[in-house]
C-alpha cells in the first residue's frame, strides 16, 4: 500500500530522463522540485515540459515546486548567504515568480523567510504576475523561529529546511525545532515538509544508512506531511532506488502510527 505522506523529488541531470521519471513515479514520486538558484530558465522550461508530458501519459497531476534562491548566491564552490538582503525579493526571485506564473507552477518555496510580511510580499508579486502559486515558507533562519506562529498563519505550507537552519542554530537543537515546527503546522492544518540530507548517502550508495532510516521514520512519526529528496535525485547515482527506499521507510513508519495522524497533501 502506498504511503500517505508525500515524497518530493528534486529534478536534475540524474532524474530528468523520461524513463527515470516514470520509474520514480511508480515508486511514489508525488511532487517535483526545481531549484531556481541557477537562473537558466531555458533549462527549467525544458525539464518542466518533460513533467507535463509525463502527466499526460499517466493521467495524473504532479505538483511542481519552484525553490527560489532568496539571498543565497550559488557558485561552483557552494553557496553564500547575505543577511542584508534577506528581507526582500531579489530580481532573480521576481523573474522566477514570473516564470512560474507563466507556466502554471503550483508552489513557491520561499527561502530564508524571517517574517509574515515577506510571505505577503511574495504573494503580491504572484498576484501581479497573474500566477496561482501557493507560498511555502522555508524555515532556515533564527529570525523565523521567533516569528514562527505568524509565518505559519501567513503561509500556505511550511518547509523545515534543515541545511541552512543548521548553520544558524546548534545542530543538537535541530530535532526538537523540527518537532515544534511540525506540531504547529499540523495544528494550523498547513502541509509541512521536512528536507535536507534525508538519504544523502544514496547519492553514492544503493542503500540508506540506519541513521537515515531512523531520521525518515522519526519525521513521519512527528507528523510530517511530505519529505523531500535533493541531491539524492538531482545529481545522485541512484535516484530511483532513493525514492523506493524512502517510500518503504515512510510506509513502515505509517503502519506503526495506525491512523493516528491526519495528512495535509500539497
Amino acid at each position: 500500500m502506498a504511503s500517505k505522506a508525500q515524497i518530493i523529488v528534486t529534478i536534475g541531470p540524474s532524474s530528468e530522463d523520461p524513463s527515470v521519471l516514470a520509474a520514480m513515479l511508480s515508486c511514489q514520486m508525488d511532487a517535483v522540485r526545481f531549484n531556481f538558484a541557477w537562473s537558466d530558465f531555458g533549462e527549467r522550461e525544458r525539464q518542466l515540459l518533460i513533467i507535463r508530458e509525463l502527466e499526460k501519459r499517466v493521467g495524473k497531476k504532479i505538483p511542481v515546486i519552484q525553490d527560489l534562491p532568496g539571498p543565497r548566491r550559488e557558485s561552483v564552490t557552494g553557496h553564500s548567504y547575505d543577511p542584508a538582503e534577506a528581507d526582500s525579493l531579489s530580481l532573480q526571485d521576481k523573474e522566477s515568480i514570473a516564470f512560474g506564473a507563466k507556466h502554471a507552477i503550483d508552489w513557491i518555496a520561499l527561502s530564508f523567510v524571517g517574517s509574515a510580511e515577506e510571505i505577503e510580499a511574495a504573494r503580491r508579486e504572484v498576484k501581479e504576475r497573474s500566477g496561482r502559486q501557493k507560498i511555502m515558507a522555508k524555515i532556515e533562519r533564527q529570525a523565523a523561529l521567533g516569528n514562527l506562529d505568524a509565518i505559519i498563519a501567513a503561509a500556505d505550507g511550511i518547509m523545515v529546511a534543515r541545511g541552512d537552519l543548521g548553520s544558524e542554530v546548534p545542530a543538537e537543537k535541530i530535532p526538537f525545532i523540527q518537532a515544534e515546527i511540525i506540531k504547529k503546522s499540523k495544528a494550523a492544518r498547513k502541509p509541512v515538509v521536512v528536507a535536507t540530507e534525508m538519504l544523502l548517502s544514496m547519492t553514492k550508495s544503493v542503500r540508506p544508512t540506519r541513521a537515515e532510516v531512523t531520521d525518515i521514520a522519526n519525521a513521519i512519526l512527528q507528523g510530517a506531511d511530505a519529505l523531500m529528496l535533493s541531491e539524492e535525485t538531482s545529481i545522485g547515482e541512484h535516484p530511483v532506488q532513493a525514492v523506493s527506499a524512502m517510500e518503504k521507510i515512510v510506509a513502515e513508519a505509517e503502519r506503526h502510527m495506525a491512523g493516528q495522524s491526519v495528512f495535509n497533501p500539497l
